[in-house]
């Protein structure tokens, strides 16, 4: 450490301790030696090799081992525990060289108390609701245990939230009258929290256990094949050279290792060690490099695929596709880092800052192509394995899985070959300066055999339609075959000899990654468990309900106003929680206040859209100081101050905070209502230059230096841009009703997968009496009874209205909030006179042209007087 100056302390942080602060919050920052170092090696494999065991089509193959949900969930959370209390020391004085005898026997009784349900599931399974002594003991210990464990591997605001609701349980009747609730006893609080799947052991922990482990350990073996490496040293092999081009390279190799990782701190870390350094380099100041890397590296958890584990928790929550989930975020995420890259370029336009030089000048052409390759590979890549090989699928049927391994098997070891031809790449020490950039070819040359368990997996998704989990599987396993091969592969192809070493070194890189999955898994499972306290409070008290009449209260029914106290809501919830946990939270609280208040006001989105919002929202309070442990990481490396460091990653994230809103009230965004590829191609350029615009309005630079007049003109254009139906709802209404009795020939005539706008009224089961909006999904065309009964409901008609029959439980109409008994009121049906919205974009395109023409006359105008 080393002080500045008097009033400004500057953290400058060696790279040991970088790495002790990744594991800390990752993957724990015990490292003991001896026997309890193989321990814990030991349960870290043995957890990997578990949920590839069960992921796996063996144990129903075989008949051995096969677990139900809830003993595979009651597993994993007993490896996690173990491994938190032996590998997170309690405090921050608690050795770190060996582990203390009582976080061993901590460790066996919650391993113990977590594993209750598999080794006594048929005896609990005959007592339900009624627990015995031992169970409630147990209950209570195991809770008591979790939340120490999460206290050590998430830190106090996940545990403080925690008891917080688990008070609640209990202290229901003493609560203020809009919140109050009958309470419980402890023996139904801790039996409905601990032995049932209500709880901790609920939805997100079961998505944990299935989903998340896979993807998670997915990408800590592609970080330890060198895939990190990789996609870092080609950003800066192919940006560098611009105009604050490291700037740019750290943008985009952050994007790309967020695909594969599930951590903000990880990300800071692994590629702002050498990106922050080459961005001070060439002129940025301190806080502005760090906080580039921080906006960059927390909005990988929005990147598609794995979105820090929230995508599959998604996929239980909203109850669609995990295909779907990435189709819907992939838009908003990108549209999100072309603006950070475009707000790196406007802050090097004014300082008047350059890139760094290459050896050989590279002529314009190749530099655009490389770059547009750059950025569409990963979608390339995907469209080529869809369409490209899709077909293999129609001509071969079930044989095409072997078929496309054997050609993915060959395609491997001829990239291999390919690639021998170049050196390996190797990181350069970030303390040393860069005098060139690598060279664009071999760099990119030297690692395409990475890109290929991506295609697996693509396959697996896209046209096997595998689950998640076994899509994952077989692209883990794909991945760990070229593992073990790479090295004795090159050796071959290099002519290097010392074939054995090769391979041993290749067992050894699987071995690590196995090992440093289960270790990254270690916070992600805890967190699931614990919000699952979070989640079992509002399902067995009915919180949910309550926070809805506090939101409509405090908004006084403005539509605006609660979606502002929603975001602000979820901003403070998430403050200090991990994204998994972050995201359980405030779905679990917020989405409900959304989608009900919202149907009362006539804002009718599909759940998704609801459930994105707040997800972006909890999510920013990653980088809100000061609890932001991703900022702190940065100006460790930047040598800058952290809270001044979080403050100006806030502000670059400014336009990551645009986009929920924008989604909400345009849902095309997230690719839904797409009619065919022009709309398509509409929507993206439209959205991603009104978020360019954003940016360029609230950095105060486009051509040269805004003026306040031109920033509001920016901001008008955004607006617009984002949302033209705003202005064409003023001149055209959207939408005329229809009677309740044309539901029938209104849902039979909607083409498939459209959604119908019905009001319904009625009194809630709650003695509330309601007027609301619903969205109908329809799904596959078929008659209007056939449609509606696949959504869980059954309407029946009585005289000149129509009444909600019957709701199946757990079904998308039950999520909607539909009740047994409600009326329907009138249907919404869209105004066929009314022109496309996207005619709006015309006037506001010329008001940006008018900016243009302003700014650059005013630029010409400036430079001719310097000139003379």
């Amino acid at each position: 450490m080393k002080s500045s100056d008097k009033n400004n302390t500057i953290h400058e942080l060696t790279d040991e301790q970088l790495k002790q602060i990744v594991a800390e919050a990752d993957t724990g920052g015990r490292k003991p030696t001896g026997l309890a170092a193989q321990l814990l090696v030991a349960v870290a494999l043995a957890w990997s090799l578990f949920q590839l065991w069960i992921a796996s089509p063996l144990p129903f193959s075989l008949g051995v081992f096969v677990l139900n949900d809830t003993e595979s969930r009651a597993i994993h959370l007993a490896f996690a525990v173990f491994l938190a209390f032996a590998a997170y020391p309690a405090w921050k004085r608690s050795p770190r060289a060996y582990v203390p005898v009582i976080d061993w026997l901590l460790a066996i009784a919650a391993a113990f108390c977590a594993g209750y349900l598999f080794l006594f599931y048929k005896e609990l399974a005959t007592r339900p609701g009624m627990p015995t002594t031992l169970d409630l003991v147990v209950a209570v210990t195991g809770l008591a245990l979790l939340l120490e464990a999460a206290r050590r591997a998430l830190g106090l605001p996940m545990v403080i939230l925690a008891i917080v609701f688990l008070g609640y349980i209990f202290l229901g009747p003493y609560m203020p009258e809009v919140i109050a609730h009958r309470g419980a006893s402890l023996a139904k609080g801790m039996s409905h929290i601990w032995l049932t799947t209500e709880g901790v052991f609920g939805v997100a922990l079961s998505v944990s256990a299935s989903f998340i482990f896979l993807f998670v350990l997915f990408g800590a073996l592609l970080e330890t094949a060198g895939a990190g490496n990789y996609f870092i040293k080609s950003a800066i092999a192919l940006l560098g050279h611009m105009r604050g081009g490291p700037a740019k390279a750290a943008v985009v190799a952050s994007a790309s290792t967020g695909l594969i990782s599930g951590s903000s701190i990880a990300n800071v870390v692994t590629t702002g060690t050498f990106t922050i350094p080459l961005m001070k380099s060439v002129g940025y100041r301190a806080d502005q490099a760090a906080s580039v890397e921080v906006a960059s590296s927390v909005n990988g958890q929005i990147m598609p695929p794995v979105m820090g584990a929230a995508a599959f928790l998604m996929v239980e929550y909203v109850g669609i596709p995990y295909t779907q989930v990435m189709k819907h975020a992939i838009l908003p995420a990108l549209i999100s880092y072309i603006a950070l890259f475009y707000i790196v370029h406007l802050e090097a336009m004014k300082m008047k800052l350059e890139g760094l030089p290459r050896r050989e000048p590279l002529p314009w052409q190749k530099a655009v192509v490389s770059t547009v390759m750059t950025f569409s590979g990963l979608t390339i890549l995907s469209a080529a394995v869809y369409w490209g090989f899709g077909w293999i699928k129609d001509l071969a049927g079930d044989a095409a899985f072997l078929i496309v391994g054997l050609l993915m098997l060959g395609a491997y070891v001829a990239i291999v070959r390919f690639a021998a031809r170049y050196p390996e790449l190797h990181m350069d020490k970030p303390d040393e300066k860069m005098e060139y950039l690598p060279e664009i070819a071999p760099t990119l040359k030297s690692g395409l055999h990475f890109l290929l368990p991506v295609a697996a997996l693509v396959w697996n998704l896209m046209v096997e339609q595998l689950s998640p989990a076994l899509s994952a599987f077989w692209a883990t396993m794909f991945l760990m075959f070229i593992l073990v091969t790479q090295r004795p592969l090159f050796a071959y192809f290099r002519g290097q000899g010392q074939y054995a070493q090769a391979s041993r070194q290749g067992f050894k890189d699987l071995f690590d990654g196995l090992v440093t999955g289960a270790r990254n898994m270690i916070g992600i499972g805890i967190a699931t468990a614990t919000a699952g306290v979070i989640v079992g409070t509002v399902t067995l008290t009915g919180v949910g309900l309550a926070m809805t009449e506090l939101v409509e209260i405090l908004s006084g029914g403005n539509l605006m106003v609660m979606l502002v106290l929603v975001a602000v809501i979820s901003l403070i919830l998430g403050m200090g929680l991990p994204t998994t946990a972050n995201y359980i939270v405030v779905s679990t609280l917020m989405a409900p206040v959304i989608v009900e208040l919202g149907a009362q006001s006539g804002l009718l989105v599909p759940l998704i859209a609801v459930h994105m919002f707040v997800f972006y929202f909890g999510l920013m309070a990653d980088v809100t100081p000061p609890v932001g442990l991703a900022s702190y990481a940065a100006a460790g490396i930047a040598k800058s101050d952290p809270i001044k460091t979080g403050f100006t990653a806030f502000g670059y994230s400014a336009r990551t905070a645009i986009l929920p809103f924008m989604f909400i009230f345009n849902t095309q965004l997230l690719l839904i209502g797409i009619e065919d590829s022009f709309h398509l191609l509409l929507t993206i350029t439209s959205a991603t230059l009104a978020c360019l615009m954003f940016a360029a309005a609230t950095q105060g630079w486009f051509v040269v230096r805004n003026r306040i007049h031109e920033t509001l003109i920016l901001l008008l254009v955004t607006f617009t841009l984002f949302r033209p139906g705003y202005w064409m709802d003023m001149l055209y209404p959207p939408f005329h009703e229809a009677a309740p009795t044309e539901l029938g020939r209104l849902v039979e005539a909607a083409p498939a997968d459209a959604k119908l706008r019905v009001w319904v009224e009625g009194t809630t089961i709650e003695g509330k009496d309601i007027t609301k909006g619903v969205l109908l999904s329809l799904g596959e065309p078929g008659k209007a009874s056939e449609r509606l009964s696949r959504m869980g409901l059954t309407m029946m008609s009585l005289g000149d209205q129509v009444q909600v029959a019957a709701v199946r439980f757990g079904s998308p109409a039950e999520k909607l909030g539909l009740e047994q008994g409600f009326n329907l009121k009138h249907i919404e049906v869209a105004n066929p006179d009314r022109p496309a919205k996207e005619w709006m974009f015309i006037p506001a395109l010329l008001l940006l042209a008018l900016v243009w023409f302003m700014q650059r006359a005013r630029r010409d105008r400036d430079s001719g007087r310097s000139g003379s």
